[in-house]
């Protein structure tokens, strides 16, 4: 039986600009992008469901979620009160419950908020997806635990209590895991995070691989563009080359998580060594791998 693959959204945000391109100049980076007056740009947290993996239900991130109390919801310029990605999981007959893995490219919130329920006044902080196995990234799991000053806040510590007492964590050094096998495979880099896992699933037909915050979206394939939130910026960079090269020359689809027009793309490069993207799709229906 092979694989298929859905897009889904999860909770929507609006973020500076400025933050989200580092140092490129506002004239270059809203040539991609809109702007409103509070000089914030869209940003989708969109996850990826693929069927059969090893005969599993595999989710590949879960966006920001809806667990931030409305102050700091507002802070983050998050759209929705309500957990999206549960509600497009309803939409296909499904609920956490019927996801059998989670794989997380790391651990910050707009990619891991998601595993939490929303949140209720007076309710405690709860972990979604019961009967799930988590993977992650054992470096980007250690950063978790012990941040940086500088990232501190892209974390949240109720998540990693929850996740080290559910007994179901599976963290990864290598390029693959136990309860995924070969079918996918792990890229490393350390640019945006230390321990950013980066999945490569690799199916009958086709192979795709979630870019994370390696390359958030379209805009993020132009090597010289980082993020302010990149701890490493020019490392960054040199991972980006090396990753679009691999990528290119086996021809891997790039799925992407924070642009908001497109999940999916194909990559070109010019003679001088300029990358752009190609047969860009909006979403993914239950597309055969």
């Amino acid at each position: 039986m092979s694989m298929k693959a859905w897009s889904l959204l999860g909770n929507s945000q609006k973020l500076d600009g400025g933050a989200m391109f580092g140092n490129a100049p506002k004239f270059m980076w809203q040539q991609w992008v809109k702007v409103d007056e509070q000089n914030r740009i869209d940003l989708a947290c969109r996850a990826l469901l693929v069927e059969n993996i090893n005969g599993k239900r595999v989710l590949f991130e879960t966006g920001v979620g809806a667990f931030f109390e409305p102050k700091m919801r507002e802070r983050f310029g998050i759209q929705e009160s309500e957990h999206v990605l549960l509600a497009e999981l309803n939409k296909l007959g499904l609920s956490d419950a019927d996801i059998d893995v989670v794989v997380l490219s790391h651990l910050h919130f707009d990619h891991a908020g998601g595993l939490l329920a929303a949140w209720q006044e007076g309710t405690a902080t709860r972990l979604l997806f019961p009967n799930a196995i988590f993977v992650a990234s054992e470096i980007g799991w250690q950063r978790a635990q012990n941040p940086h000053p500088r990232d501190r806040a892209s974390f949240i510590p109720e998540l990693n209590t929850l996740l080290a007492e559910c007994g179901r964590l599976e963290l990864v050094n290598g390029d693959f895991s136990k309860c995924l096998g070969q079918a996918v495979r792990f890229h490393h880099s350390d640019g945006h995070t230390p321990g950013l896992l980066l999945a490569e699933i690799i199916g009958e037909h086709e192979r795709v691989v979630f870019c994370a915050d390696l390359i958030p979206g379209r805009a993020w394939v132009h090597l010289p563009i980082t993020m302010g939130y990149d701890r490493f910026p020019e490392l960054i960079i040199d991972e980006k080359k090396a990753f679009l090269a691999d990528m290119l020359a086996r021809d891997v689809t790039l799925f992407f998580t924070h642009d908001t027009q497109c999940a999916t793309a194909h990559l070109n490069c010019d003679a001088k060594g300029k990358y752009s993207t190609t047969h860009e799709q909006a979403e993914w229906l239950a597309h055969a791998l």
